[in-house]
């Protein structure tokens, strides 16, 4: 991925119990330990790559070692309201919100 100038950026996460969710409400600043969701599936890790098209990141991370022997997600990154909306997503943080 390095060699194809695909490659953004990765780096390993540390395991769900070194988690803290974050939310903001009524101003203040709650944390919980932990993930958000209990799930059995752990998110290992992160690949940040530069694709023209969801095709193309797909191929892409089909050379990723993890789709191997276990899964590789593939998420547009949204780096704006605007973006978000034109998706069709709501506001992060909303209680429509699809992210």
């Amino acid at each position: 991925i390095r060699e194809s100038g695909h490659y953004v950026g990765c780096n390993r996460l540390l395991p769900p119990n070194a988690a803290l969710t974050v939310r903001m409400r009524n101003g203040k600043v709650l944390t919980t330990d932990g993930p958000f969701v209990e799930t059995k599936e752990q998110l290992g890790g992160y690949f940040v790559i530069e694709a023209k098209d969801m095709n193309e990141a797909i191929q892409i991370a089909a050379r990723i070692p993890g789709a191997r022997y276990g899964c590789v997600e593939v998420r547009p990154i949204a780096e704006d309201e605007q973006t978000i909306r034109a998706l069709g997503f709501e506001k992060v943080g909303s209680r429509k919100s699809e992210f």
